[in-house]
Parts: structure tokens; sequence; C-alpha cells
């Protein structure tokens, strides 16, 4: 079997790269006379019934003229890109690359194109993608494939013209690219094209140029969210609490005691006084939630978890971090805490870090179990953003539910399996909802 899929995988990158060449390469009118030479070439077996084969020959020579004259393309430039710090998945956005031509010609007729790292997939994540179109098709969910038909296409770009550049001159272009993914959009080199004579193909002037975006998941608006939830106690103060050194507010000073930790020792009162001083940190009492994040899935390309991801995102931009502390908790190669708010780290780094999160499909899901309650103990409230509702979910909100902490849950689903999901009015908390994958926006607004 894995040879098999072995030799599909070594087909499907054959064709996507041919498609791709053909694509760039081939002008439209050269795209028809190719079109032409084939239907030419198959029509005109039968030479006692039809013509075509009288087409096919000049149309032959047509586009190899057109093939010849391409090789000529020499030139000299220099280029820039200047790309912005983010992008969104599902928002348009354009940046600039500036071109200077460094040659003693006039350059015009040109198109530029800017050339991503390829993003097909490794043999294992083909493999895996693949097995999860099989067992969609097996439960006759296979409308939404073809909705998607391409999973692995990161962003698309537009080819854009640029103007006459005389011998030395700079000139600006704007390119409009769509990023349809979250995570790290690289960029490898820039391709200027020029048409030959005929306007049939394309030469090719590559310029390498590495450089890289990321592109932040895609957010829904939250309005008016207010997460319920009283001050709880943080031993230590705030910094202690987000485990980032320690709070620089302090009561006063007094003698060090034993036990006391050696970075509270206050060295310039040590010297002056000639014996220990330490400085004496306040308690605090202020407002943590958790954000948790569910990422136990199966499918990697599922569209449940990418929403699910999206949903956090929306969260972590809204809820205010001025005077609170925000938690996010999920699991990936490890399990992870990253804490915003009171000086530690803003929503936006938060943002950054869900645009890397992968799906975890080789750890059970008591290892979040775990992490969130190993920080219990300081939580105010908590948002669960769950990919399912089956027994180990139903049996962790029951326990957050048992601590006394306010709760959110909310289930991610993938279209038409909602209504599958009947849960127990008896075992859920008083905030819960269920979110399917196309009409998440509408779930979310009625909050």
């Amino acid at each position: 079997m894995t040879q098999i899929l072995r030799i599909v995988y070594a087909v499907y990158r054959l064709f996507s790269s041919f498609r791709f060449r053909v694509a760039r390469r081939f002008t439209r009118a050269g795209a028809m006379v190719f079109a032409a030479i084939v239907l030419g070439a198959v029509m005109g077996i039968d030479t006692e019934n039809t013509v075509a084969y009288q087409a096919f020959t000049p149309l032959l020579f047509l586009l190899v003229c057109a093939m010849i004259f391409s090789w000529r393309f020499r030139a000299r430039f220099s280029v820039r890109r200047f790309l912005p710090r983010f992008g969104t998945a599902g928002q348009p956005l354009s940046y600039a690359v500036v071109l200077k031509n460094n040659s003693t010609r006039t350059q015009s007729d040109l198109m530029l194109f800017d050339d991503m790292t390829d993003p097909r997939p490794r043999f294992n994540e083909w493999k895996a993608v693949q097995l999860a179109n099989e067992k969609r098709f097996r439960s006759f969910r296979v409308g939404k494939d073809r909705r998607r038909a391409s999973p692995f296409k990161v962003a698309s770009t537009k080819s854009a013209a640029i103007p006459v550049v005389p011998p030395g001159g700079e000139t600006e272009i704007k390119i409009e690219m769509l990023p349809m993914k979250r995570g790290v959009l690289s960029f490898q080199s820039v391709t200027l094209a020029r048409p030959d004579p005929f306007g049939l193909f394309r030469a090719f002037y590559k310029m390498p140029l590495a450089s890289s975006l990321l592109v932040l998941p895609k957010r829904y608006p939250l309005s008016d969210f207010a997460m319920p939830g009283a001050t709880r106690y943080q031993e230590g103060g705030v910094a202690l609490a987000s485990n980032v050194g320690q709070s620089e507010e302090f009561v006063a000073l007094r003698d060090y005691r034993r036990g006391d930790p050696l970075r509270h020792i206050h060295w310039r009162s040590w010297a002056k006084a000639g014996k220990p001083i330490v400085k004496e940190f306040e308690d605090e009492f202020f407002v943590r939630h958790a954000l948790v994040l569910d990422t136990f899935t199966q499918d990697p390309r599922s569209e449940a978890f990418e929403e699910a991801v999206s949903v956090a995102a929306s969260f972590a931009c809204t809820i205010p971090v001025q005077e609170t502390l925000l938690d996010l908790l999920f699991v990936g190669s490890k399990a992870y805490c990253f804490t915003a708010g009171r000086g530690v780290a803003h929503g936006d780094q938060m943002l950054e870090i869900l645009a890397s999160v992968l799906p975890c499909a080789n750890k059970p899901f008591s290892t979040l179990e775990h992490l969130v309650f190993n920080h219990v103990g300081q939580l105010s409230g908590c948002i669960c953003v769950l990919l399912a509702w089956d027994a180990p979910r139903r049996a962790f909100v029951k326990k957050l539910q048992a601590e006394g902490i306010p709760l959110l849950v909310l289930i991610v689903a993938e279209t038409g399996d909602a209504a599958k999901i009947r849960p127990d009015p008896a075992e859920i908390p008083e905030r819960f909802k269920i979110l399917e994958v196309g009409r998440i926006e509408e779930g979310l607004a009625a909050l």
C-alpha cells in the first residue's frame, strides 16, 4: 500500500509542477495555441474525416519559434521587497517590490512574479491528508472536500505589470496577495517575465530574494464580551504568578530571614547596613483567565481545528489584558502555557503564537487536562475551545465545574456535525455553545 501511495505521490508532484510551469510560461494566447496543438494532434489521427491535422504543423512551428525567441532574454536587475510585519488569513494585503534596472538599455513589456517557497508537502504529510480524505469519503462527507480542492495552497499572488524602466532607473510595483492559511509565509525569489514577439511564450529572469511574513489567524468580532470571575490571590505578585522574574513593586525593606530567595536581596542596603537586607513584596489579588485550546485531532486538514484557532485568537485580542492576566494553554510537541497582560506580554504576541499552533495527534487529551489543573488554583475564569464533546472532554469540564471556576465552553464542530452533539443539560455549564464550521461568526454573536 505504501509503495502505491509513493507512486501516486510522485505523479502528484510531477503533474503539479507541470501545471505550475505551463500556467506561468504560456500567455493566454499561448495557452490557446498549445490547446489547439493538442486538439489537432488528437483529432488529426483520422485524416480522411477531419482537416484538424492541417492546423497542427503551423501552430507547432509558431510555438517552437516563440520558445526559441525566449532564450534571448538577458538583463541585469536588482530588487528589494517590502513586506508588512503581519498578514491575516483570508484578508487580502498588498506590499511593494522595488526594481532597479542595472543595464544600459530601457526595459519594457515586463511582468513580475513573486515566488514563494514550494508549498507542496512531504510524503508523510501528504499521506496523512489522503487517509483523512478516505475517512471523509467513507462517511459520505465529500461535498466539503470539493470546495477545498487545494489544501496545500498557502497564498495566491497576482502577477504585476512593470512600467518602462530606463537605464539605471527604479520603479515600485504593488503586489496583491491573499494569504489562505495562517503561519509563516516564505518567499524565495522574484521572477521577471518577458513575452516573445508573438506574445505566446514568456522568458524568465529569476533573482533570489528570501524573506518571510507571519500570517495571523482569522478573527471574529466579539462585542461587549465580559468573562465572569472574581479576583484571586496570586502568591508573589504579578510577576511570580506569570513565571517571569519578580515584581518591581515592594512594600518595604527588612532583615533577611532564612529561606528568603537570594534575588530578593537589596544589595545597596546590605552594603550600608553591613547585614543582609531583602525587599518585601506585597501579595496581590487580580483577575486571571485561562484560554484553553483543544488541539487533539487526527485530521491534519481539519476545518474545525482551524476555526478553533480562529475562535481562540478572537478571544485573545478581545479580552482586555491591561489589568488582568490571560493564560493560553494548549498542547503541541509539548504542553505550553503563554501569559499576556499586566506588562508580561501583549495580545499581539499571543496571536503570533496561535499563528503557529499545529494539531496534536500523538498525545492523549489528559495531557491538556494536567496542564490546566496545574494552574487551576490561580484562575478566576476559564474559556475552553474544544473540538468534540466526548467522555474525556466531558470529564474535564466536570472537574473544572467542581473547582467552582466560571466557565465558557465552546464546541467547534465540522459542517453538519453540530446536530449530532446532544449534551445532557445536567452536565454542561451555564455558558455552553456549539459552533458549526461555516456559521462561527453567527454563533459567537449569540454569546
